[in-house]
């Protein structure tokens, strides 16, 4: 970590090279990202048999795919004849199997080889054993996640878990029904930053007054520097004089029908390690994933999720969507002004955190440990 001795008030953070280092981030790509659950695609995307999306999930290309029976599946985007990618392209759908353009080897949606050139011929090319390799998924909160781990940890206690730990229980965030929400608005960002930096920014709010003038309008408390993670079940309540949870902190929409009375006019904030960030308000949920590049690239993709009868009917989202939009703008900015510091001999040993920053302390210790094991 550092040399360096802090007085008590004050942790030491990271040094820099853990936010340049390409051999630091080869190490998380092996035991954080492709070894823990990962949040690949809304499930809603997927919406017919034969619909599927390409996710980067560290070193890997991970196909997820809408079965015939309905379900999802997830599978390494690698033929096993060759090693050639089987979809090139993001997303898509296919009526009934992929095909490898490299030697047309088939496959079937759940996986199996179905067909191949003179495959009839070659009674030892097994069409189960040569199926497309599978990759551990579980559907939760509309969302699909992916495990490529051969044993993956478990789901409730590393995901669910985090949730608990933030808001006491899972319940907690159930009532916001994610499943049966609609994706009103998405926005992917190209981040010029270390993907540590966006979480650790994202997990404090001593920043909040410096950068944030329209967020700590709508939520005055931020202004004192606390962020709302700090607290476990704590939700930042909005202003006297805000009615919704938008730009100019005029009035929303109707409250979900499952959020509670005593969650109206607060905000939540959770982070899901490694790359997930959800943040619940009474009348919609923004959902932030991230897709680590490099070590100084990161891609952000943010889903602006309502009711179906909100975006269904055309309703203007755009307020409470450039709301969050600055703030993601903000915030972003401020990782993309850090990134470039890291390497620097004035960063050589890290910097310091603030009392009210000392949680990622926490996050700090989590990933040097996962790397060091």
């Amino acid at each position: 970590m550092t040399t360096t001795d802090q007085p008590a008030s004050l942790i030491s953070t990271l040094p820099g090279h853990y936010y340049t280092d390409p051999a630091v981030f080869s190490l998380e790509q092996s035991r954080v990202f492709e070894d823990m659950w990962f949040c690949a695609v809304r499930a809603s995307d997927l919406p017919t048999p034969g619909s599927f999306e390409k996710v980067q999930v560290g070193r890997e290309s991970v196909l997820v795919v809408r079965g015939r029976d309905g379900g999802l599946r997830a599978f390494l985007n690698v033929c096993r004849h060759r090693g050639a990618q089987i979809c090139t392209e993001d997303s898509g759908a296919v009526k009934r199997a992929f095909q490898c353009p490299y030697h047309a080897w088939t496959y079937d949606l759940e996986g199996k080889l179905v067909a191949a050139p003179n495959l009839t011929k070659m009674p030892d090319v097994d069409r189960v054993e040569y199926g497309l390799l599978p990759v551990a998924l579980r559907e939760w909160l509309g969302y699909a996640w992916v495990c490529l781990a051969e044993q993956p940890p478990s789901f409730e206690d590393d995901v669910m878990g985090a949730v608990v730990e933030r808001l006491g229980s899972v319940a907690a965030i159930e009532r916001y029904d994610l499943d049966a929400l609609s994706v009103g608005r998405r926005i992917t960002y190209d981040v010029q930053a270390n993907w540590k930096l966006i979480i650790e920014n994202f997990m404090e709010c001593y920043h909040c007054a410096t950068i944030h003038p329209e967020l700590t309008e709508v939520l005055p408390e931020f202004a004192d520097g606390y962020a709302a993670q700090y607290f476990v079940g704590h939700g930042a309540e909005f202003g006297g004089d805000v009615q919704g949870f938008t730009v100019d902190g005029s009035e929303g929409f109707d409250r979900l029908p499952g959020v509670e009375e005593d969650q109206d006019r607060r905000y939540y904030a959770i982070t899901v390690k490694p790359t997930v960030f959800v943040n619940l308000v009474p009348d919609h949920v923004i959902f932030h994933r991230m897709f680590p590049v490099s070590a100084d690239r990161t891609i952000v993709q943010c889903d602006w999720l309502y009711t179906h009868e909100v975006v269904e009917s055309g309703k203007d989202v755009s307020r409470s969507v450039e709301l969050f939009h600055r703030v993601n703008e903000q915030d972003f900015a401020a990782c993309e002004r850090t990134q470039p510091a890291m390497s620097s001999r004035a960063y050589a040993h890290g910097g310091v955190l603030v009392p009210s920053e000392h949680h990622i302390g926490a996050f700090h210790d989590w990933l040097t440990q996962r790397l060091s094991d």
